[in-house]
This record gives C-alpha cells, sequence and structure tokens, in this order.
C-alpha cells in the first residue's frame, strides 16, 4: 500500500498511528495531480474525504495514468447534512453569523461533478451511490468538530472562534440538550474503471 499527501507533518501522524496498529505502508509526499509515480502500477486508487481539495480533472487524469487496465478508482466523502430543525441546520446558521464570508452550507453529501471530472478522464463503468446515517458527537466534540472546521478556526481570528464556541455551547445546551447527540451524515462513493484488463 502507498498513501500520498502533500504534508510531511500528516505522514509523521499517519506512521505513528501504523507503529500502533503494527502495519506498514510506503509514503510519498507529492500531489494528486502530479505524483511521480509509476505509470499502471495500481490496481487501486482510493480517495477519501479529499477529491473537493484537488484540480479535480487533472486529479482523474493522473489517477487514470496510475491504474494497471481494469483497475478501479474509489472517492468516498462523508458529510454532514442539514434539515430543517436539526442540530446541523442550526450549527451552519450560527457559523453564518460568525463567518459571513463561509458559503459551504447547505450541502447534500452529493457530488455529482465528480462523475464528470472521471468519466471526461476516460473512466468507465462509473458508479454511485449513498447512505445516510446518525454520527454520534457528545455535545464537546461537536463543538470541537465545528470549530476545526473551514468556517471556524481555518477562516477565523483565535478571539472569535471563542465567541463563536460560546454561543454554540448556549445553543446545544438550549435547543438540543440531548447529549450525546445523533448528527444527521451521508456517506457518498464513485467507483469507476479504467478501460481495458
Amino acid at each position: 500500500m502507498t498513501a500520498l499527501d502533500p504534508a510531511e507533518k500528516m505522514m509523521e501522524q499517519a506512521r505513528a498511528l501504523d507503529a500502533e496498529a503494527g502495519v506498514q505502508v510506503r509514503y510519498v509526499v507529492g500531489k494528486a495531480e502530479e505524483t511521480g509515480l509509476a505509470e499502471k502500477s495500481f490496481d487501486v486508487v482510493t480517495a477519501g474525504q479529499c477529491w473537493h481539495w484537488f484540480d479535480r480533472p487533472k486529479a482523474a487524469a493522473e489517477v487514470l495514468r496510475l491504474l494497471a487496465p481494469g483497475g478501479r478508482l474509489v472517492i468516498c466523502h462523508y458529510d454532514w447534512i442539514p434539515l430543517p430543525g436539526n442540530v446541523v441546520y442550526a450549527t451552519e446558521r450560527l457559523i453564518e453569523k460568525h463567518n459571513p464570508a463561509w458559503k459551504a452550507g447547505g450541502g447534500l453529501g452529493m457530488h455529482p461533478l465528480w462523475t464528470v471530472d472521471t468519466g471526461a478522464a476516460g473512466f468507465v463503468a462509473i458508479e454511485t451511490f449513498s447512505f445516510d446515517l446518525p454520527a454520534i458527537y457528545s455535545h464537546e466534540d461537536w463543538r470541537g468538530r465545528v470549530r476545526a472546521s473551514a468556517g471556524i478556526s481555518a477562516s477565523l481570528a483565535p478571539a472569535a472562534v471563542e465567541a463563536f464556541d460560546r454561543e454554540h455551547a448556549a445553543l446545544l445546551a438550549r435547543e438540543f440538550p440531548e447529549d450525546p447527540l445523533a448528527v444527521h451524515h451521508r456517506c457518498w462513493a464513485l467507483v469507476a474503471r479504467k478501460p481495458g484488463g
């Protein structure tokens, strides 16, 4: 197995987890769009929770190059789902209040354009599927999950993050007192095959 990531620090953390689990993985620092790995050297390439960060058409072309004929690409993504009245919906409204520049709310957890990326690159037998499930979070864990998101810690100053978190804690205590919370999520996946094989 080979793992690819542009961040060496992520690789260091992964190596530590591998040592605990007793597994061995080859790590390569690089980008999905230009890996530097050998052509036709993989039977399966997976991309979990990351396809949206790539230059998607270039990444799809690079994966096609890496796969042996008949090889498979599997893309998976896991999103929280806002529905009127649920904790995700209320949390997203609060993110928008504290960070009006954040435009990532209201997601459906479906990524149909990724079928275009893969089809245009030359993949065939493209299939997608999804399923919904509750993710169980304590109030503290949900607050931590949201604080770590792009709409909060990745784009607000520390004092603004603290202000958001205080208001988020009050919102949860007032409107969603059950603890732990069952937070609506959707897992979406795409499987595509390289021609041949």
